[in-house]
């Protein structure tokens, strides 16, 4: 299968968007609201744009630490090892009621080359609309490689065109080292941007990238603490 850098990831959240987009704009009025104590979510901290004033980056790090450790979602059950829905290099805490399943394209298909982005290829996604919100956290894999989780991150978001104010940040994932970025994409679906964040690992497997998005930046925040209990929970397989 070839992949053409810089084009895959433009064209996946339009193409995927177009499967599911009956059913989400069916759930849009009836999605969770449910706040997570920060007013990101409770998301990881991560450090200031270039060019932002340090004493306000230092207050929002703050803020965001202070309540992220309470938004981890209830745990369903656990992905990843054998037998589970998506079998991968890596185990992690499911969300109650999220729904897993493995993504397997045949090479000819017209999606195959849509589910690549950087330097990684969509595996597994997690329905988050049993839960009542709309919107998936998607797992990619990589092949074996000396990048770090911080040069996969920043491949995987600049193969996003619509990609933009991406900050990262060193988190560990579990007992791991690992990276996270907090960026912005502007949905052609929506026509508005909407926030998206993503954490990746290196195993012996090869990368990992766990990232959640969302039908929008209100969806995306209220399904914030199923991406953290995964973070939290997450060892390798």
């Amino acid at each position: 299968m070839t992949m053409t850098r810089g084009t895959g990831r433009g064209r996946v959240p339009a193409a995927l968007a177009a499967v599911t987009a009956a059913a989400a704009m069916t759930l849009a009025g009836c999605s969770s609201s449910a706040g997570t104590g920060t007013e990101d979510g409770g998301s990881a901290p991560v450090p200031a744009v270039s060019g932002s004033a340090p004493a306000k980056a230092a207050e929002k790090a703050g803020a965001d630490k202070a309540g992220t450790e309470a938004a981890v979602a209830a745990k369903g059950g656990r992905l990843g090892g054998a037998g589970s829905a998506c079998e991968l290099p890596v185990t992690f805490d499911l969300a109650a009621r999220w729904k897993p399943k493995a993504i397997e394209l045949e090479p000819d298909s017209i999606l195959a080359d849509l589910a690549e982005q950087g330097n990684v290829k969509m595996v597994c996604e997690i329905d988050a609309k049993p839960a009542g919100n709309i919107g998936f956290l998607r797992v990619w894999q990589g092949e074996a490689s000396e990048d770090d989780p911080q040069a996969v991150l920043k491949a995987f978001v600049a193969d996003d065109p619509n990609a933009s104010e991406a900050a990262y940040a060193q988190v560990k994932a579990g007992a791991l080292a690992a990276a996270e970025v907090g960026y912005t994409v502007h949905s052609e679906l929506m026509d508005e941007s909407k926030k998206e964040r993503a954490f990746a690992v290196t195993t012996p497997d090869g990368p990992v990238v766990v990232h959640l998005g969302g039908l929008d930046s209100d969806e995306h925040t209220a399904m914030l603490p199923a991406f953290e209990l995964a973070k939290k929970s997450l060892t390798l397989g």
